[in-house]
C-alpha cells in the first residue's frame, strides 16, 4: 500500500488532566495570548492523528491542539472505567491548561462534537465558536430499555474485555477499509498506524481500553443533551455526511428543522459523497468550510 504523505508535521507530548497523562498533538504555530489555540476533538474509538487530512488540507496555518480521550489513543487509561461527564471534566481542565484567557475555537467529530455541543451550553463563556462534525447526538431512549442495558452492563464487567489483534497493519487496513470504502488506500494505512501498536509478539495490537466498549449503564437521555444544548452562545457549524450511516437513526431529530430547533442559530451543511468519517474521506470539501467559518469567527 502506498504511504499517505504528510503536509504539515505533527509534534507530539504528554500534558497531566485531572490525575491522567493525556496524548496531545500540535501542529502549526503555539498559540498566544492574542490567539487562542483550535482544539480537536476525534470520536468513539478514534484518535487526534487522524484530524491530519483534514489539517493538511487547511490554507491557514492554524494553531492546532488534538487530544486523545483518556483510554484512547496513546493517553492514559482510567482505573474507574469511563463515564461521559469525564470528558467534559477533562474539556474543562484542558481549556484551563491550552487557552486560560480566551475561549477556545473548537472542532469536534462524533463524540468530539457531542462533548463540544454539551460543553458550550454549559460553559458558554469558555467557547467562542464549534464545528461539529456528525456530533448530533443519539437517538432518544425509553425508561423500560434500562433494565436490560442494566443487566448487560452487569454481565460484561465480571470479563476482562479485549481488543483484536492482527497479523500487519496491512491486514488492519484492509479490514478499515471494508467498512470505510470510501477511504483511499493510502489513507486506510495511516488510520490503521494511528490506530494500532506493533507489539512483541509480532502483530498489531488496537490502542485503547477494551472496556469502552462495554455498555454504558446509564442510558442517554436525549432531553437532557437538548437541554445544555439550549445555553449554546457561540456560533456553530455542523457538517453532516450525505450519506451519514448514524443519523438516519434519529428520524425526526435528525433533519435540520429538528437540529435548528435543538441548537439556536446553527449553520448546516451536507458535505456530498460523504459518510460519518467526513474529515477523512472528503477532507478536501470539509476544510475550506471549516476556515471560512474559523476565519469568519
Amino acid at each position: 500500500m502506498k504511504p499517505y504523505r504528510v503536509l504539515r508535521l505533527p509534534r507530539h507530548e504528554t500534558l497531566s488532566v485531572r490525575g491522567l497523562d493525556l496524548h496531545l498533538i500540535r501542529w502549526g504555530p503555539p498559540p498566544s495570548d492574542c490567539v487562542a489555540p483550535v482544539i480537536l476533538l476525534h470520536g468513539w474509538a478514534d484518535t487526534g492523528d487522524t484530524f491530519q487530512f483534514m489539517v493538511d488540507a487547511f490554507r491557514e496555518d492554524w494553531p492546532l491542539v488534538a487530544i486523545d480521550w483518556r483510554g484512547f489513543g496513546r493517553s492514559e487509561w482510567a482505573r474507574e472505567g469511563y463515564w461521559f461527564p469525564d470528558y467534559l471534566a477533562d474539556l474543562d481542565a484542558l481549556l484551563e491548561q491550552l487557552s486560560p484567557r480566551l475561549p477556545a475555537r473548537i472542532i469536534g467529530h462524533s463524540m468530539g462534537g457531542n462533548v463540544a455541543s454539551l460543553y458550550a451550553g454549559l460553559r458558554p463563556e469558555r467557547v467562542r465558536c464549534v464545528v461539529n462534525l456528525e456530533g448530533f447526538g443519539m437517538p432518544r431512549t425509553t425508561p423500560d430499555q434500562a433494565p436490560a442495558q442494566l443487566r448487560q452492563w452487569l454481565d460484561q464487567v465480571k470479563s476482562a474485555p479485549t481488543l483484536k489483534d492482527y497479523g500487519s497493519f496491512e491486514q488492519l487496513a484492509a479490514i478499515i477499509r471494508s467498512r470505510y470504502p470510501r477511504f483511499t488506500e493510502a489513507q486506510s494505512i495511516f488510520v490503521a498506524q494511528a490506530w494500532g501498536r506493533l507489539e512483541a509478539d509480532g502483530r498489531v495490537h488496537l490502542l485503547g481500553d477494551a472496556r469502552h466498549r462495554w455498555v454504558n449503564p446509564v442510558l442517554y437521555r436525549r432531553e437532557e443533551a437538548e437541554a445544555c444544548w439550549h445555553g449554546i452562545r457561540a456560533p456553530m457549524l455542523m457538517l453532516l455526511g450525505e450519506l451519514s450511516e448514524y443519523l438516519p437513526r434519529l428520524g425526526v431529530d435528525g433533519t435540520d428543522s429538528g437540529l435548528q430547533a435543538a441548537v439556536r442559530g446553527i449553520e448546516i451543511i451536507r458535505v456530498a459523497d460523504a459518510g460519518h468519517m467526513l474529515h477523512i474521506e472528503k477532507a478536501d470539501l470539509v476544510a475550506p468550510l471549516v476556515e471560512r467559518f474559523l476565519i469568519g469567527h
